[in-house]
């Protein structure tokens, strides 16, 4: 048998590896299967995907990373996922693949994509024990060329070969990068492309292009929202069956945390982002994911949380309850004017309509109210004009947003396709008013104090008017109760 010479460099907390270890690893495994694994249902739309793209930029070289772990402190790395725009591309999600690079190179007929990763080696590799990043012993069986092939359609080739492939006629080949993506294969395509001066212009306008050609959702990511949005209600049913718990055990908020954690990590790759549980005055700081307060009797829990899929899709709900299952009078107060400004919002979500009629229904709303009950110092045509902005005070924060593979999907597109640009069928956009009563706001009466509500729901533009994908979870108070109430009688029952 033959073996490397060289023994692989070791990290300092690692014992070297003996002659003796090294002739007795690789012997005595079962083989590797031959039997192919399935087509990812993602990569099939994918294939149109990159046509499109391709036709955008003819006769150029466009490569895409997948990007690379990112360290968490010292040697310990978060758990990878890709760039949204390599998943999108690739079909690939979860946690595949780190280091990959997609490129999609200019040939007679259009372009040729090829899929650079890296292969798994065979157990007579040092790697195979060794390498902590890419050893099987470490981070599980990788897939070989074929089988990564026939998951993807995609041709592969080892990530060793992604330079030469890089480099090849350079001279006479325009090159684009996705520069957010990869730091490392970046400074490795400038190096490359040395002299070009329009080099990061031209890079800007491909993450442009990749924003811009996601604000449209094809059939098959407008299916996989609504699935992120079925799983995300489990999440949230769980959550209210938990409440007791949650606030007989203390730190409630981390209690609903872990519990919609678990949910969305057993249905999907994990949360979309970091969830938002909320509790009492809580609430009125919007990003509040500290998520370390007591839920108490009496006070509102805001949840806003979204399952991410494996196909890294991910839903964007929140929703505000009553820890013990009534509103107060003064907390529906504040709930039924979200509830209304919510519904004006989502009414303007239609086709042909301006992607910020969203927000310009729902503010009047809330103007409205926060004008009836003495806060606003001016009216609330004045508030809403642009020397105005007083709500502001109690509704800082957008509307609206798109959303799809990225909570905040399609940061990148210009301003004229995105904040005014024109609502399609098959956009996907958040509408999520929300008033925010702080504590220590003087203005605002006592009552009413502490008091923050938010409602958000996903929402698909149609031919017709908009679907709600999150619809499956109640809205008006009267039902929030309704709901809870047999939820919570479940767990009391048990």
């Amino acid at each position: 048998m033959m073996m490397s010479e060289e023994q692989p460099k070791l990290p300092n907390r690692q014992t070297p590896f003996s002659e003796a270890f090294r002739e007795f690893i690789p012997t005595h495994w079962a083989p590797y299967s031959d039997q192919m694994p399935e087509r990812l249902p993602a990569s099939i739309p994918a294939v149109e995907r990159r046509r499109l793209l391709a036709e955008a930029f003819p006769g150029e070289r466009l490569v895409v990373p997948a990007g690379g772990p990112k360290v968490r402190s010292n040697d310990c790395d978060y758990v990878f996922r890709p760039h949204s725009a390599f998943a999108w591309l690739t079909g690939l999600g979860a946690d595949r693949e780190p280091d990959a690079v997609l490129v999609l190179e200019p040939t007679d007929a259009g372009h040729q994509a090829t899929l650079y990763f890296k292969p798994r080696v065979p157990r007579t590799d040092p790697e195979f024990y060794a390498d902590a990043r890419y050893g099987e012993m470490w981070v599980g069986q990788r897939e070989s060329l074929a089988e990564m092939r026939a998951m993807t359609g995609l041709d592969c080739a080892p990530v060793s070969e992604f330079q030469a492939a890089l480099e090849k006629n350079a001279g006479s080949t325009q090159i684009r990068v996705l520069r957010a993506a990869d730091e490392a294969i970046t400074a490795r395509v400038d190096q490359v492309r040395q002299g070009c001066a329009e080099a990061q212009e031209m890079d800007q306008a491909l993450e442009v292009k990749l924003s811009t050609m996601r604000l449209v959702k094809d059939p098959f990511e407008a299916d996989q929202m609504r699935e992120a949005c079925r799983a995300t209600a489990v999440g949230f049913e769980a959550v209210v069956r938990d409440l007791p718990e949650a606030v007989e055990r203390g730190r409630g908020e981390r209690w609903v945390e872990g519990v919609f954690g678990l949910h969305a990590r057993h249905h999907g790759n994990g949360v979309g982002y970091d969830s938002i549980a909320a509790g009492g005055d809580h609430a009125n700081t919007l990003h509040w994911i500290r998520n370390d307060g007591d839920l108490r009797d009496g006070d509102l829990l805001l949840l806003d949380a979204g399952v991410e899929l494996d196909t890294l899709y991910t839903a964007d709900v929140t929703r505000t309850l009553p820890v013990n299952g009534r509103f107060s009078e003064a907390q529906r107060k504040v709930y039924d004017a979200v509830l209304e400004a919510q519904e004006a919002g989502i009414a303007a979500a239609k086709p042909g309509a301006k992607f910020s009629d969203i927000h310009a229904a729902s503010i009047a709303v809330v103007c409205k109210h926060l004008h009836q009950w003495g806060l606003l110092p001016v009216t609330p045509e004045e508030s809403m004009g642009e020397d105005g902005g007083q709500h502001r005070r109690w509704m800082v924060h957008g509307t609206s947003h798109h959303l799809g593979i990225d909570v905040h999907d399609c940061a990148q597109a210009l301003r004229e396709d995105y904040r005014d640009g024109v609502l399609k069928p098959g956009m996907v956009v958040t509408v999520e008013p929300g008033i925010y009563l702080k504590a220590t706001d003087l203005l605002v009466p006592e009552e009413m104090r502490g008091i923050g509500v938010r409602i958000e729901d996903d929402i698909l533009i149609t031919e017709d008017g908009n679907e709600n994908l999150s619809a499956m979870l109640p809205r008006s108070a009267a039902d929030v109760e309704e709901w809870m109430a047999g939820l919570l009688g479940e767990t009391r029952a048990g």
